[in-house]
């Protein structure tokens, strides 16, 4: 109905009643506003009809479905020429909150239901005969990561793509960007290369012009020099088992060893917060799995205490086999051995006792004899 100038005061506060109501659990901001201009091409419209449109679009929105009574207050107010303002307030008359959510696709839905209605669009195209769609190319689709990590489809927005997407295992999702598709963000890490690789060779059977992410394709992720696949991480890491196998010295073994235990960037570091991360992860998405999150931070302990074990073990390892090399060192640099006989006499505790007797006028023994201990007899047992 049209309203007198004096009458705003009174629609405002009927407006914020179901707000005050709700005080402190009311929304943040509780006023919603629309406006809606008609096409200046054509003829403006008539109080019922502005009336309609303010109508429609509460109702599409989801603020006042029809025949809810429990829905929130709104107001239309037209003050100007091809213009009208849509007013609402997020609280509705059963002291609930109303939550906007996509109603900018809504409301472009319904507007162009309503322009359709009209006759303001032009009539669609006359559809192309089939002989001409035979040279039309090849509609075109691109299976990529999104920066979220995310694995979508967009391109072509046909049935038929549609179907063979989502048979590999995609989420068709609708919105003002048009019509595309997903992966569900459960999808393991290790299956998404697998689904995008399957979509796109499916699609590309039925005749569609696939352009896939690189990191999607399995033809490239599995190849005889990495036949790891995916599990890239454990390929590195084996390279460092064979470099460590490799070291010829202590240095090098220190060099390779320092990958696994430098404090900061080491594999052992990375081990731990990956497995400290996953029991942090587990408790996010579920309480009552507090269990398994325990033995992944336990894992993380053990991993520490093993760092710690090692602590300094790389300054150990550069002097790892020096001993060897100074003993090698020392016999390349040993003198030319003295007489045989001369060097005995001069060493050996019996040339000494033979120059003893020498001196008294005993008879020395000859060089090579051997001089054997006294016997001591051993205490006999009665």
């Amino acid at each position: 109905m049209l309203a007198q100038p004096d009458a705003l005061p009174y629609l405002a506060h009927a407006l914020d009643a179901p707000v005050e109501r709700l005080g402190a659990l009311a929304p943040e901001r509780p006023v919603w506003v629309c406006s809606v201009r008609s096409d200046p091409r054509h003829s403006d419209l008539t109080d019922s009809q502005w009336a309609e449109v303010a109508r429609r679009v509460v109702a599409a929105t989801g603020i006042a479905p029809d025949g809810g009574p429990d829905a929130c207050r709104w107001i239309a107010l037209r003050n100007q020429p091809r213009l009208v303002h849509v007013v609402a307030t997020l609280a509705r008359e059963d002291s609930g909150a109303r939550h906007a959510y996509r109603d900018a696709f809504h409301l472009q839905t319904e507007c162009h239901r309503i322009a359709t209605e009209l006759g303001h669009l032009p009539t669609a195209p006359r559809p192309t005969p089939r002989a001409q769609e035979s040279h039309v190319p090849a509609p075109y689709i691109t299976i990529y990561i999104e920066p979220s990590g995310s694995v979508s489809a967009r391109g072509a927005s046909d049935d038929l793509s549609a179907t063979l997407l989502k048979h590999a295992g995609f989420q068709q999702i609708e919105d003002w960007y048009g019509r595309r598709h997903r992966l569900p963000t459960t999808t393991p890490q290790a299956d998404r290369a697998a689904i995008a690789t399957h979509a796109a060779e499916m699609l590309r059977a039925a005749r569609y012009s696939v352009n896939l992410d690189p990191n999607l394709d399995t033809s490239r992720l599995t190849t005889p020099a990495n036949s790891f696949g995916l599990y890239t991480a454990g390929a590195e890491v084996l390279q460092l088992t064979d470099q460590i196998r490799a070291a010829e010295n202590g240095a090098g073994l220190e060099q390779a060893v320092d990958h696994l235990l430098h404090p900061e960037h080491g594999v052992l570091e990375r081990v731990r917060e990956a497995l400290e991360t996953a029991g942090e992860q587990i408790t996010d998405l579920d309480d009552e799995a507090y269990a398994l999150a325990d033995r992944f931070s336990f894992a993380a302990e053990f991993v520490s205490a093993a760092q710690s074990e090692l602590v300094g073990a790389g300054r150990e390892l550069h002097r790892v086999g020096d001993s060897q090399q100074d003993r090698a060192e020392a016999q390349t640099r040993t003198p030319a051995l003295p007489d045989s006989r001369s060097a005995a006499l001069a060493t050996s505790p019996a040339a000494d006792k033979v120059k003893a007797s020498s001196a008294f006028g005993a008879a020395a023994p000859e060089v090579g004899t051997a001089v054997r201990p006294p016997q001591v007899p051993s205490p006999r047992t009665r």
